[in-house]
């Protein structure tokens, strides 16, 4: 089973991020050089690009959690029209049967 940490604090990320843009060093000395995965500096670098608008096409943080807000509400509409259905059938299968 892989290995699980808790989040890194936000403050821990955007120093990192800063540390890469500052300093100039690659995505990978700085992941190296503080001790985390160089995948997941990469990705608080992309993320990062995108909530400042600086990285063409790609979602930023707020897009992105009003995306999963509306998938979620999305899905529940979903379910409520499946049950209002079975219920329109139901009840109109008691009408005709008197």
């Amino acid at each position: 089973m892989p290995r699980t940490r808790p989040p890194y604090p936000e403050e821990f990320k955007r120093e990192a991020i800063e540390l890469v843009r500052l300093t100039g060093k690659s995505i990978r000395q700085a992941a190296k050089d503080l001790g985390i995965s160089e995948v997941s500096l990469r990705n608080w670098v992309k993320q990062a690009d995108a909530d400042a608008g600086r990285r063409p096409g790609g979602l930023s943080s707020d897009e992105r959690e009003e995306l999963q807000r509306l998938r979620r509400e999305n899905q529940t509409l979903r379910m409520e029209r499946e049950i209002l259905k079975k219920a329109a059938a139901f009840f109109a299968k008691e009408t005709d049967e008197r």
